[in-house]
């Protein structure tokens, strides 16, 4: 059947949303909306109905949909070459990583393509670490993760996860991970043994349902990790570029990881671009062989990258988060709705918790989509508020009275 035409009772959406649960592998359940077009914080569905897009890719649209600097930055790019592979030099990756490493305050970068694959190279490189310069016996290196971890989907991953989900069909998985409480600094000071070679932590859990810890506890971390040898694994890949309203969350208890994890926003919302960086001591452990990627680095991801990062800076989004983010918390709490339990977040990550007697988050997300606002559950009970970083007080605004009016039901 033809998409475009469909049957005579059906829009296009739905027969869109037709032909991809025929051809597509069932391993998302989306909401019933086809996004056909995007500028800013509003997407358009395949049948003209406008959206304000509340989820941002999961923060990889913090630019905002479209940007015209991303964009043209990817075009122009695209006229002279796209992919070099690592066999050669290219002319952007250089400048971008010095970009890169001047913004997260690093010496070294070692771009890849997507989150997952930043965490993967982060945990290698840990490893590595471990062995050459702390001195762990082969093959014996812990690293410490902590429960409602997100960190991807890789079968080594989904491995040191404690969502029963995430994990069931694919094992066997990779051994080398003790799992702690979040926000619990006394469990990882009792979880560090000689052999431990990192701690791997979300500044927020985003995925796990916008879940901010204790105040100082990052701080904490740090020193513990400090004081025992430890290198302290930020994974800021979704929390990172303004998101949280700071440059990156750890920025806001003045904690330097020792290694920072980061995609998503780095792409701009057009392009999967993803890095790890840390110090010369730390990534100057790999040699060539070691670790590697195709397309990493490549010239079409690294001009969109610095246009991402251009972006960022020029138009202060780190803290229109800061002050958008607080408003809108405000706003959210001060609705007088019993359905909600709870609205937390840092900046525009925000997560508004459904009490379990109210039933799941699904149906308001539901709710919310028919009132023109796409949002997103996590977690059963959690809709999360993300918006792109470009969006306007107005628009807040806006959202609000719909917001209001579907939480009080």
């Amino acid at each position: 059947m033809n998409p475009a035409i469909g049957e005579n009772a059906m829009t296009r959406s739905q027969a869109l949303i037709r032909q991809a649960e025929t051809y597509s592998a069932h391993n998302y359940h989306p909401l019933d909306v086809v996004i056909e077009k995007g500028e800013g914080v509003w997407v358009w569905d395949a049948d003209g109905r406008k959206f304000l897009d509340c989820l941002s890719a999961y923060s990889a649209l913090n630019q905002g949909h479209r940007h015209p600097a991303i964009v043209a930055a990817l075009i122009e790019q695209s006229g002279r070459v796209t992919l070099t592979s690592r066999a050669f030099h290219n002319a952007l990756m250089g400048p971008f990583l010095q970009e890169l490493c001047e913004y997260t305050g690093m010496e070294l970068a070692l771009p890849m393509n997507t989150g997952a694959e930043a965490v993967e190279t982060a945990v290698k490189t840990a490893r590595k670490w471990g062995y050459q310069v702390k001195g762990v016996p082969r093959d014996a290196a812990q690293i410490i993760v902590c429960e409602g971890n997100f960190h991807g989907r890789t079968t080594m991953i989904v491995g040191f996860s404690s969502e029963a989900q995430y994990k069931e069909g694919f094992g066997p998985f990779a051994p080398g991970f003790t799992l702690i409480p979040y926000g619990d600094a006394g469990a990882l000071r009792r979880a560090i043994t000689p052999n431990t070679v990192g701690f791997l932590v979300e500044p927020v859990q985003g995925e796990g349902g916008v879940i901010v810890p204790p105040e100082g506890y990052l701080r904490e971390t740090r020193a513990i990790c400090g004081e025992n040898r430890v290198l302290l694994m930020a994974d800021e890949i979704q929390t990172g570029f303004g998101r949280t309203g700071r440059r990156f969350a750890c920025d806001r208890e003045d904690v330097v990881p020792d290694i920072l994890i980061l995609g998503k926003a780095l792409g701009g919302g057009v392009y999967p671009v993803s890095a790890v960086c840390a110090s010369r001591e730390i990534l100057g452990v790999f040699r060539p062989g070691d670790h590697g990627s195709t397309f990493g680095g490549n010239p079409l991801g690294a001009a969109v990258g610095r246009a991402a990062l251009r972006v960022l800076r020029e138009e202060r989004l780190a803290e229109r988060a800061e002050e958008l983010g607080g408003y809108f918390m405000d706003q959210l709490r001060a609705i007088d709705a019993p359905c909600v339990e709870q609205v937390r977040g840092r900046g525009l990550l925000i997560g508004v918790v459904i009490r379990k007697s109210h039933g799941l988050a699904r149906p308001y997300c539901e709710r919310l989509r028919d009132e023109g606002i796409l949002a997103k559950e996590t977690h059963d009970q959690v809709i999360r508020f993300a918006p792109p970083l470009v969006i306007q007080r107005e628009e807040i605004n806006w959202m609000l009275a719909r917001i209001g009016k579907v939480l009080r039901g």
